[in-house]
């Protein structure tokens, strides 16, 4: 029988065969327990730990400057389709999202709210005092309070589209966390656009859309299928929901960023009004769209191994990390070849030196664990020869170069990572894609502890979801790429041509 372990430990065989060394950085393997795997990647390669707040964590530098990039390559590109950067408050009046009814259903079981506005000593301890008038949500979205300010800044046609994006924490109060994938705070942007027609704002939707699957599966390297997401699925209050469905190496799925078209149900909540061409005053068509840290989970669960993490070159910190080997008599020419190296490297690789004084071997072994592409040690051997000794991060390669070829090659290497590590990553999840025609077939799927995306007929009909909730397993997405073909609906026998992913998911 297949299970979830065999599902990892397909992707880890993939690799290793690649390999040349059998050490390997973490103490769990994929295979054995992918959940502390996980845990452990994140520790192993400093990206974050857990806060002494209930369900938040701390991203730190190493971990914060992967996010960094990701900001960087997604703010050009909204900047280059038009869009601007603001800010708005992070406390929301409660009441306001009362006006969008569905929203605020679904949201309702996710809010903080703010009911107090100062503390009082009493007793020795400091308590709540000054209840507020109205209480605050802490921001979980935006629609409605960026909605309010859209309100007042379109009066004409002339005055839209309206194309604004801001890079903020949100707070949704989740029961059960994990880095990154789930906790109670966490980091992204969230993209907000008011329109004159129905027919723009469907076009920034989807445009936004191809925006993310390019991030997720060009710049990232991570396997996903872009889709719709069924209606009973949709975010709260919106029209049309897009998504990009990552599959993770347990099999899993993971909503990795969502692009929404909210039709005119945010602008009547909040007054979105504008004179139109023909003098009438009309209502804003709107969207909103957003990818967050959550990503990074994705990235981690998408490209790691049993040695740590594995980055595409687009967001890791660094490309290359140059470890001198030295010794109290050898230090100065060491450091001057260590030198001379970073400054031959082409302008676009980032590349680090590491002079602390830690062993070399702790040294290597902990950049294998952060994911550096390309690592350099450096010793009287490479000094006197010219050349660089050079690991190469995915497939552990140990190999000694001549200096000038490694630096003319440099950039082609990188490109060579980049795909590989693409590569591996869409054999792997291309071939745990199931095709069946029949609910039994779907039953015997994931009863039997397969996982994996699994594509089958369905109506598009509500009915007789809860044999889903029986496999915990749910409709991913309907992918925009439709066979066309003719079958029955897994669900309700009707005919139908609708082609859909499901799976267990994050």
């Amino acid at each position: 029988m297949e299970n979830v372990l065999d599902f990892a430990s397909v992707y880890c065989k993939q690799l290793d065969k690649r390999r040349s060394m059998t050490r390997h950085a973490l103490k769990t393997s994929r295979s054995e327990d992918f959940a502390t795997w996980y845990q452990e990647v994140i520790t192993g390669a400093d990206l974050a730990e857990n806060a002494n707040v209930r369900g938040c964590m701390v991203i730190k530098p190493y971990g914060y400057a992967i996010w960094e990039r990701m900001q960087r390559i997604l703010d050009d590109k909204f900047k280059e389709l038009g869009h601007t950067n603001a800010y708005f408050p992070l406390f929301i009046p409660a009441d306001l999202f009362e006006r969008e009814a569905e929203h605020v259903a679904g949201f309702a079981k996710e809010m903080a709210i703010v009911t107090h506005h100062r503390l009082e000593q009493k007793d020795g301890k400091l308590v709540p005092a000054g209840e507020l008038e109205t209480p605050l949500a802490v921001r979980p979205t935006s629609e409605m309070i960026i909605g309010e300010s859209m309100a007042r800044w379109a009066k004409s046609y002339r005055d839209l589209p309206i194309l604004l994006n801001q890079w903020c924490n949100v707070v949704r109060w989740e029961m059960r966390t994990r880095l990154f994938l789930r906790t109670a705070e966490f980091l992204w942007q969230e993209g907000h656009t008011a329109h004159e027609t129905e027919d723009e704002a469907r076009k920034e939707a989807l445009q936004m859309h191809e925006v993310y699957k390019w991030f997720i599966c060009d710049v990232l390297k991570i396997f996903g299928i872009p889709g719709k997401k069924p209606e009973y699925d949709k975010f709260a209050g919106a029209v049309d929901t897009f998504t990009v469905e990552a599959m993770m190496q347990d099999g899993k799925a993971l909503q990795a960023a969502t692009s929404h078209y909210l039709g005119q149900n945010f602008a009547k909540a909040v007054g979105i009004k504008f004179q139109g061409r023909d003098g009438s005053l009309q209502y804003a068509h709107t969207t909103s769209w957003g990818l967050s840290t959550r990503i990074i989970g994705g990235l981690i669960m998408s490209h790691s191994d049993d040695d740590g993490l594995n980055l595409p070159s687009a967001v890791a910190p660094y490309h290359v990390v140059i470890i001198p080997m030295i010794k109290n008599e050898n230090s100065r020419e060491i450091m001057e070849y260590c030198h001379k190296i970073k400054s031959m490297l082409p302008g676009s690789i980032r590349c680090f030196i590491d002079a602390k004084e830690y062993s070399a071997q702790n040294k290597k072994w902990d950049y294998v664990r952060k994911g550096i592409p390309f690592i350099l040690e450096i010793g009287n051997k490479e000094v006197d020869t010219g050349d660089a000794c050079i690991t190469k991060r995915l497939t552990m390669e140990k190999q000694n170069m001549p200096l000038n070829e490694f630096v003319s090659s440099i950039e082609k290497m990188l490109a060579d990572h980049d795909d590989l590590l693409h590569k591996s990553n869409s054999d792997f999840c291309n071939s745990r894609i199931t095709q069946v025609s029949s609910y039994d077939e779907l039953y015997a799927f994931f009863k039997s502890g397969k996982t994996g995306f699994v594509k089958a007929k369905w109506s598009g009909c509500a009915s007789n979801l809860e044999k889903l909730d029986e496999l915990a397993i749910s409709i991913r997405c309907i992918p925009t790429e439709q066979s066309g073909t003719i079958g029955k609906c897994i669900l309700t026998g009707a005919n139908t041509t609708i082609d859909a992913i499901f799976a267990k998911s994050y």
